[in-house]
């Protein structure tokens, strides 16, 4: 064995001290670090041809990387929708490095298992009835892509080809519609061949993103055939909710695949505030959920689940004689694009058991009351005017007197970013160039939203912003 490698191994205890010390470092300055950071482009350097061990190289990486780290699982980031990563998720992703499972398998190891206590967790949380299956993948994209390849089977097979076997026959035949699609949406045609142009936009209701029912019920009938709607709940600028309810309705008439990106939004299940959003989540056929960003586990982890397993099964299935036959196998490689699965369940379950469903609906509850009470600062600001209404966690809002373009927003950002205190990102809003807080730490108390408020007014009276459209 190679000698600085054997070393390693006899000292493995004083390595997991010294790695407990720097993230010791962190959590002690995690609410005052700067959320957000301009690191310049290094310099790269030549790999060295004798190794430096361990210990050294955690010395190096504290004294040349360590303090320009982001503090985005700090409770003043509020750039897109990132959460934090609770205690108990921290322990539970430090184990999953130490057993270091591939968790594809079905008996040999107990991590598949605790992967499906995991996902009926999280179907008892969300209201998800027992006819579904569900898995884990890395994020809320390629549970977009996993959810709307076993929708693009079905649609082939509504109209007599087989993409698992064939490929896209017709794939000017595959119609998506949606009002508000999440980019990811677009990203995943892209990567399953259906293409970006399939997606047919349809008119949202007034000062709202969420799709116009009646709408859509005209270019269902104009289709007149099998078609993929895809359904948000809740979008990234405003967290506006589709009517899943008359969409239920809607497939009592219409023969399409309702799949709904709830990545964030469905945690509104949990609150007895927000829960209604969710009434007729029962109806999709697939659903997207994203665990780093509300259940606050680290990146990274989503689930996707889908009433439809055994379309799943016939467009991931891993053909290889030592694998068994895949109609027989409970192996996620056959469910999910990879056959190399990190046993990222553990974070999700360490939390879920740690803080139960009492725990959540208290951070998502005071998510959102910061995210409301940031609304209200901003409505009375002489400097901004929000540009939607708060509905759960988050706040999309602009400047008053000048209608600025994204370069200014983002201008305006990144000294908002240098100044240290906290992070925002741009976003457009029905054209506008717009602001938006995404409030999902379970750290973030209102504290935060003063100390937000702030920085905005402050730097609003210090730099000038003019309209540049």
């Amino acid at each position: 064995m190679n000698t600085t490698l054997a070393n390693d191994h006899n000292i493995i205890l004083q390595i997991l001290d010294r790695t407990k010390d720097l993230a010791s470092d962190y959590f002690a300055q995690q609410n005052t670090l700067p959320p957000g950071r301009f690191i310049p482009d290094i310099e790269m350097e030549i790999l060295p041809q004798k190794g430096i061990g361990a210990l050294a190289a955690l010395e190096k990486f504290h004294e040349q990387y360590a303090d320009k780290i982001s503090n985005s699982a700090g409770p003043c980031y509020f750039g897109f929708v990132t959460g934090g990563a609770t205690p108990a998720s921290v322990a539970g992703d430090w184990l999953v490095s130490t057993y270091d499972q591939n968790a594809a398998g079905s008996n040999d190891s107990i991590a598949p298992q605790i992967e499906r206590q995991t996902i009926d967790f999280i179907q008892q949380l969300f209201g998800l009835d027992k006819s579904y299956f569900g898995s884990f993948v890395t994020g809320a994209t390629v549970s977009n892509f996993t959810n709307l390849a076993i929708a693009r089977q079905w649609v082939g097979e509504q109209l007599g080809f087989d993409c698992s076997q064939d490929g896209l026959c017709d794939n000017e035949a595959i119609k998506v519609l949606s009002g508000t699609p999440h980019s990811s949406i677009m990203k995943s045609l892209s990567m399953l061949g259906v293409g970006r142009k399939a997606l047919i936009k349809i008119e949202t209701l007034p000062d709202r993103e969420a799709v116009d029912i009646v709408a859509l019920e005209a270019a269902l009938k104009k289709i007149n055939g099998p078609a993929i709607v895809v359904a948000n709940a809740g979008t990234v600028n405003t967290v506006d909710f589709d009517d899943l309810v008359a969409l239920g309705e809607l497939k009592l008439k219409y023969n399409f695949w309702l799949h709904v990106d709830a990545a964030f939004g469905g945690f509104a299940a949990v609150s007895d505030k927000f829960s209604h959003f969710m009434n007729g989540i029962n109806a999709a056929d697939s659903v997207t959920v994203d665990a780093h960003k509300w259940l606050n586990v680290p990146y990274d982890s989503a689930m996707q689940f889908t009433r439809h397993k055994k379309i799943q099964l016939k467009v991931f299935q891993n053909s290889a004689a030592y694998l068994g036959d895949p109609e027989e196998s409970p192996d996620f490689l056959h469910y999910t694009p990879e056959n190399s699965r990190r046993f990222r369940a553990l974070p999700s379950w360490f939390t879920l058991i740690a803080y139960g469903r009492e725990g959540y609906k208290e951070i998502i509850d005071r998510n959102c009351a910061c995210a409301a009470y940031l609304g209200e600062l901003i409505s009375a600001s002489s400097d901004f005017r929000l540009l939607a209404s708060v509905r759960m966690n988050v706040v999309c809002f602009t400047f008053k007197q000048n209608e600025v373009d994204f370069q200014g927003i983002q201008d305006f950002l990144n000294a908002v970013r240098d100044d240290g205190r906290v992070f925002f990102t741009p976003t457009l809003y029905k054209g506008k160039a717009a602001i938006r807080a995404a409030i999902s730490n379970w750290l973030t108390e209102k504290e935060q939203m003063d100390a937000a408020y702030s920085v905005l007014h402050e730097l609003a009276a210090k730099i000038e912003v003019t309209s540049r459209v």
